[in-house]
C-alpha cells in the first residue's frame, strides 16, 4: 500500500470525477462518517469490470449502496449485481440510494447476515467484490469460492488492515488481534489455494485478486 501522503494526492487529483449522483454519495458517506471504497479501489473496479464485463456480479458488503452503484454504471447490456448487507441502518440509505440510482432492475439488495444467505444462492457469479467485515472472510470464502464461476474472479478489500498486517499480533491493540491473525489466515489461503491464482495489490489499503482456475 501507498503511505507517502504526497504521492496518494497526486494519483487521487488524476481522477476524473464520478457522476453527479455518486459524488453526492461521497459527501453523505463523509458527514455520517460511513466507510466507503477509497478512490484507488474505485479506478481499479473501473478498469476490471470493463477489462472483464461480468454478467453476474455478487458484492458482499453494501453498506450504502456505493460502490454496487459504482460497478452497476460498468456493467454490460443485461449485467447485474447481487449485494448482501446486515447492517439496518444502512440497508435503509442503500435502498433509497439504488432507487434514485435508477439502477433497480440491475441492482438486487438481500437483507441480511452473509452467512445465512450466501448458501442459498444457486447460480455462479462471474465477479465477486468482497468488501464486508474483515474477520469474516474466511468464513465466508467456501461460499464465496462455490459460487464463483470458472475463471471468475474475486476481489477482496482492505486486506492489509492500515499496514498492521506486518506487525506482529501483540503490537496490534487486543481488540484488532483476531481481525489481524485472521486476514493472515486468509491472504495464505488465497495465495496457497490450488483453485486459486491470487496477488496480492498494494494500493488503497490492499486488496487481493484472485482468479479460480479449477473446479477442483
Amino acid at each position: 500500500m501507498i503511505t507517502d501522503e504526497r504521492i496518494v494526492t497526486y494519483l487521487h487529483s488524476l481522477e476524473q470525477p464520478n457522476s453527479e449522483f455518486l459524488q453526492k454519495m461521497e459527501l453523505y458517506a463523509k458527514e455520517h462518517r460511513v466507510p466507503i471504497i477509497r478512490k484507488e479501489m474505485e479506478s481499479f473496479l473501473r478498469v476490471i469490470l470493463t477489462v472483464k464485463r461480468p454478467l453476474r456480479v455478487l458484492e458482499v458488503g453494501t453498506a450504502i449502496g456505493y460502490s454496487g452503484i459504482l460497478m452497476a454504471e460498468y456493467l454490460p447490456e443485461g449485467g447485474t449485481l447481487t449485494t448482501i448487507e446486515n447492517y439496518e441502518p444502512r440497508i435503509a440509505v442503500a435502498k433509497e440510494n439504488i432507487e434514485a440510482s435508477g439502477y433497480t432492475e440491475r441492482i438486487t439488495l438481500l437483507e441480511g447476515d452473509a452467512m445465512e444467505i450466501l448458501p442459498t444462492l444457486a447460480e455462479t457469479y462471474d465477479f465477486v467484490f468482497m468488501d464486508a467485515a474483515k474477520g469474516q472472510y474466511l468464513n465466508f470464502f467456501p461460499e464465496i469460492l462455490r459460487l464463483l464461476s470458472p475463471g471468475g474472479i474475486l476481489v477482496s478489500d482492505n486486506v492489509l488492515q492500515e499496514g498492521e498486517l506486518v506487525e506482529s499480533r501483540f503490537a496490534v491493540t487486543r481488540r484488532d488481534r483476531t481481525i489481524h491473525s485472521r486476514m493472515r489466515e486468509y491472504l495464505h489461503m488465497l495465495k496457497n489455494h490450488p483453485q486459486l491464482l491470487t496477488s496480492i495489490v498494494p494500493i488503497g489499503d490492499g486488496i487481493t485478486m484472485s482468479v479460480k482456475v479449477s473446479e477442483n
